[in-house]
């Protein structure tokens, strides 16, 4: 983490012109330059820049300042900005490096960020500027004791709990996050209309209603990743949302995490479509509700097949099928041998090396393959 000193050096124009007129350059050339000021300040921010590229990309056109700890715990702008809130106040109970309170500024008319450590807070401010940012207040202070001794009431309250423990161990509870929201609800029930938080995309969807009901659960994916679950407090009744950015928003039922999958026996023959279910309906258990109508799924985690393509637009890949095979080590060696086989799987504790030993394949691009158990026995399907 950087500190105050560093922070003053950082604004300087000296070093704001060194960082830009380097910002192309490798950070590791950069540290050793003997003509660049504050050479090894200058090559780290350049390095977390660089990396802020596509993550935090007004981060980037700006020059912000990046301290490295903020920017691993920090959220994409893309996620960030797709989060349903909107209203006159809201309070950011965890600012961090900012990325959702600036998103936050863009659909409120004021907020208040708080921002425990002061170092970071005062990052956030000068970021904050050189965004052209004028309407967020960001407050040293712990959100247990802001929210203990505040009288303003606001329309949202929003949170990000550190996830860290003091040792770095990953915690993924609610109750073992800081602050501890479920510790802090019936406070904050009395300052905002609504709560939302933002939870470890490991955190399980069943557990978010258990803990918030009546709510929105939201799960969130980019680009095949789960990325988070967002629990929304104080909906009219439990709804689970999948988001999945760059394609929709697709709503479910609570009781759709519980529909069986399909029971009917595997065909070979039948098939002319796999479908691939994003991460998202496979995190919120999902899956076989939003497939079932168009395609034979036995596992919320697995593929999906069907004879023609769906009719409306889904959260999944489609691939043509070619063929379909039991999976046969000692047959498929003699149809795979040498070619390159780019493998996909699920629902099977067969690894991809050891389907490439066992049938003398190699990583390559001749021929795209999933693989996946369906009734206890493993399938190989071909696509075009």
């Amino acid at each position: 983490m950087i500190s105050m000193d560093d922070l003053d050096i950082l604004r300087s124009d000296e070093v704001r012109r060194a960082i830009d007129e380097n910002i192309e350059r490798d950070p590791a050339q950069i540290a050793l330059s003997k003509g660049v000021p504050h050479a090894s300040l200058v090559a780290s921010q350049v390095k977390y820049l660089q990396r802020a590229r596509r993550k935090l990309p007004s981060l980037y056109a700006a020059r912000c300042i990046i301290p490295s700890l903020a920017f691993e715990q920090s959220s994409s702008q893309e996620c960030a900005r797709r989060k349903p809130l909107s209203g006159g106040s809201v309070l950011d109970l965890t600012c961090g490096l900012g990325i959702d309170t600036v998103a936050l500024a863009e659909r409120f008319e004021r907020v208040v960020a708080l921002e425990r450590d002061e170092v970071l807070a005062e990052v956030v401010r000068y970021n904050l500027s050189l965004l052209g940012i004028d309407n967020v207040e960001v407050v040293n202070i712990a959100a247990e004791e802001y929210v203990a001794t505040t009288k303003e009431h606001f329309d949202w309250v929003f949170a990000d709990p550190d996830r860290r423990s003091a040792e770095g161990r990953k915690m993924v509870c609610m109750e073992d996050c800081s602050p501890n929201m479920l510790e802090l609800m019936p406070r904050l029930k009395q300052i905002a209309r609504r709560v939302a938080i933002k939870l470890s995309p490991m955190f399980d969807c069943a557990e978010a209603f258990r803990l918030c009901s009546p709510a929105e659960v939201e799960v969130v994916s980019i680009g095949g990743e789960c990325k988070e679950v967002n629990i929304y407090t104080e909906a009219q009744s439990d709804t689970l949302r999948v988001a999945v950015i760059g394609e929709g928003e697709w709503s479910y039922t609570c009781e759709d995490m519980a529909i069986e999958p399909d029971c009917d026996p595997f065909t070979m023959d039948e098939f002319r479509y796999l479908l691939v279910p994003d991460v998202a309906l496979q995190k919120a258990r999902v899956a076989i509700a939003a497939l079932s109508p168009y395609a034979s799924i036995w596992s919320n985690n697995g593929y999906a097949f069907a004879r023609e393509l769906p009719t409306e637009p889904l959260p999944v890949k489609v691939f043509e099928i070619d063929t379909i095979l039991s999976y046969h080590p000692k047959d498929l060696k003699r149809r795979w041998k040498g070619l390159g086989i780019e493998l996909m799987k699920r629902d099977t504790i067969l690894s991809i090396d050891t389907i490439r030993k066992a049938t003398a394949a190699r990583a390559g691009s001749d021929r795209l393959v999933a693989v996946t158990n369906i009734g206890g026995v493993n399938q190989v399907i071909e696509l075009k």
